[in-house]
């Protein structure tokens, strides 16, 4: 109010019970969190450094019950400086509180692994970088995408779990002297014999022309005439008008492949999930194979899991490996995938003390 008057100095007092920069680095600290980080805590962080930014909802979606539960873990996160977190501006009304892995966080990911933090890669400034960077948008967009799964593999089980996610950053490691995917992503199915689907993703928002979306079907294709192996590309679109443009330009693209059996494509777009279903996630059927005729571009549609019977002469999904194995010696010194990628299943939350009986 106007009749109190605010001291400049009564501005420069520091946050309490937050520990300052240096003192997130330091051996007590550590020490701190040794009592304190639970083992869903510590995959939370490494989701955290192999996808850059998770928002609130993500993280409610990946590991928690509700969105007070996430909420009140990931404050005393913040508080103990393991994350950090940013708010990007939004012209109508407030964007949601994003989370990117902090000093502390990362100081503990490192001694996990034997490594310092030079090593792991990690700089605080440059992973807040990623609040002004032109694609937290399109990056947001794509763990959105596969923290909806890893919801749908928590509550609804019958449709399937999801195994495997890649980040951009691994995927371009491994496969970007020929494209650069938005993601890598392997869907196990719930029958008996467990099948699993194993796909590369584009996420569309709509910023690109259509016929660069087309373009990059070359790219997947001198990738599987490279590796000898068909893995399905999923194009994750915001609308159905959109979907069908983009059909039609990856059509013209596909049909003039050398082998376009190699390079199985299927679309979707978001508009056609229910937004009042529990947990809406593209394990639904909403996948509209490119082999389907264009003149009938409402279906039929298949589910995540049984998205492999579109294409017949598909060989099933080769066994995941992991990127860490058998590569050490092409790791760079300091590089975030001298770790392996975090498993997408949440462990167990650890039972408090009282539930425990520790008073």
């Amino acid at each position: 109010m106007i009749t109190r008057i605010l001291h400049q100095k009564a501005m420069h007092g520091p946050l309490p019970g937050r520990p300052s920069a240096r003192a997130a680095g330091s051996v007590e600290h550590q020490a701190m969190l040794a009592s304190r980080l639970t083992a869903r805590d510590k995959w939370l962080l490494a989701l955290l450094h192999e996808h850059r930014v998770l928002t609130t909802a993500q993280i409610q979606d990946a590991a928690f019950p509700s969105g007070r539960s996430a909420r009140q873990r990931i404050r005393d996160l913040y508080l103990w400086r393991a994350v950090s977190r940013f708010q990007p501006f939004q012209q109508l009304g407030s964007a949601p509180m994003h989370y990117v892995l902090g000093p502390a966080g990362a100081a503990v990911l490192a001694a996990e692994h034997g490594l310092d933090i030079k090593e792991l890669g990690y700089r605080h400034d440059r992973a807040m970088a990623i609040a002004h960077n032109q694609r937290l948008a399109h990056t947001v967009g794509v763990n959105d995408f596969f923290t909806s799964l890893i919801a749908c593999s928590r509550y609804a089980r019958a449709a399937g779990t999801l195994v495997v996610w890649w980040s951009e950053a691994r995927c371009a490691r491994h496969f970007g002297d020929l494209v650069i995917p938005d993601g890598y992503g392997r869907w196990q199915a719930s029958t008996r014999n467990g099948s699993e689907v194993e796909w590369f993703l584009e996420f569309d928002t709509g910023a690109e022309s259509l016929t660069k979306v087309g373009r990059k079907l070359a790219g997947y294709a001198r990738l599987a005439e490279s590796t000898g192996i068909a893995t399905p590309v999923l194009v994750w679109l915001p609308t159905s008008r959109r979907e069908a443009g983009a059909r039609t330009a990856l059509a013209r693209v596909h049909a003039q492949l050398d082998a376009p059996h190699t390079v199985p494509v299927a679309t979707a777009a978001a508009d056609l999930l229910d937004p009042a279903a529990p947990h809406p996630s593209p394990a639904e059927p909403v996948w509209l194979p490119l082999t389907t005729a264009r003149v009938n571009p409402s279906g039929p549609r298949y589910s995540l899991a049984d998205l492999p019977g579109a294409w017949p002469g598909l060989p099933p999904a080769a066994d995941a490996t992991n990127p860490a194995e058998g590569e050490g010696g092409d790791v760079p010194a300091a590089s975030p995938y001298r770790l392996p990628p975090p498993s997408p299943s949440p462990p167990r939350a650890t039972p408090n003390r009282i539930a425990r009986g520790e008073r």
